[in-house]
């Protein structure tokens, strides 16, 4: 399975998706537009997907890994996600709490925190970590706002292939 999401030059997400996106694709000053994502060469049997993106440059500025976006129950003949998907809740994908959820961020708005939130790395360049799951049900039985330690323990038994994207995002 291949997990494709287009960069621009030297492996960067566009700024339409990040720190730099106009302001009309933010809300409260945070980029809520989605990348669009393609699916190719999916395993047989793949009933849905899930996906996780995650900040580990993120460590030495908050003292955690930063959780970006994830979700699941994208439907197993989906080929991909177009964009902002994320925030139409489009094509049946159910979506968990990102970092904004933290009491130590304080989001309140779930647009931002159960969401896709875009990166917005403070201090040099980060690099994110995307993954797609290919997995055996067509539904994982999670409700909107699930944590992460919630998708990593219904997905156990599940996963049929995954693929990682390291995608760039400039300070």
């Amino acid at each position: 399975m291949k997990l494709l999401i287009p960069l621009s030059e030297n492996g960067y997400l566009p700024d339409m998706y990040g720190k730099y996106a106009p302001r009309g694709a933010c809300i409260g000053g945070n980029p809520v537009v989605s990348f669009p994502f393609t699916i190719e060469n999916a395993p047989d049997g793949v009933r849905s997907y899930a996906l996780v993106m995650i900040d580990y440059d993120s460590t030495p500025v908050c003292g955690f890994p930063w959780i970006h976006w994830i979700m699941c129950d994208l439907p197993g003949d989906s080929r991909g996600l177009p964009e902002n998907a994320s925030a139409l809740c489009a094509y049946g994908i159910v979506q968990g709490r990102n970092s904004g959820a933290s009491r130590f961020v304080g989001e309140r708005d779930p647009r931002v925190f159960c969401r896709y939130c875009g990166p917005m790395p403070p201090d040099r360049d980060h690099e994110y970590t995307v993954t797609l799951y290919a997995l055996d049900t067509p539904s994982l039985g999670l409700k909107e706002g699930f944590f992460l330690s919630d998708l990593l323990h219904a997905m156990k038994g599940h996963i049929l292939s995954s693929d990682t994207v390291g995608v760039m995002s400039r300070r």
